[in-house]
């Protein structure tokens, strides 16, 4: 089992940026990716960006991509997301995810949950 924790969220202007935090409470080889996703008010939950524990790897939505910025820190168990030039379009709830897949970003292939993070994003 691996419980997350986000923290970061909340409002901003747009062109503003925010940081999300999502702390895992191990670091386990039977879960090489963590992601980002997100879902807003009567919309499916949809991939923003993901990273394997190396580092090595990352992968973003189209949407966010030049935007957001992934990263990781394996000393405290960590994944942050940096979101820059924020866009009213991405205001929603903020989940971090972790997956027993290597480099995915199918919903379904994500196996643990955060509690998820309002992100809201004035025009």
């Amino acid at each position: 089992q691996v419980q997350l924790v986000e923290s970061g969220g909340g409002l901003v202007q747009a062109g503003g940026s925010l940081r999300l935090s999502c702390a895992a409470s191990r670091r386990t080889f039977s879960v090489p990716t963590m992601g980002w996703f997100r879902q807003a008010p009567g919309k499916e939950r949809e991939f923003v960006a993901a990273i394997t524990w190396s580092g090595r790897s990352t992968y973003y939505a189209d949407s966010v991509k030049g935007r957001f910025t992934i990263s990781i820190n394996n000393a405290e168990n960590t994944v942050s997301l940096q979101m820059n030039s924020l866009k009213p379009e991405d205001t929603a709830v903020y989940y971090c995810a972790a997956s027993t897949f290597t480099g995915t970003k199918r919903f379904s292939e994500y196996n643990y949950w955060g509690q998820g993070t309002q992100v809201t994003v004035s025009a």
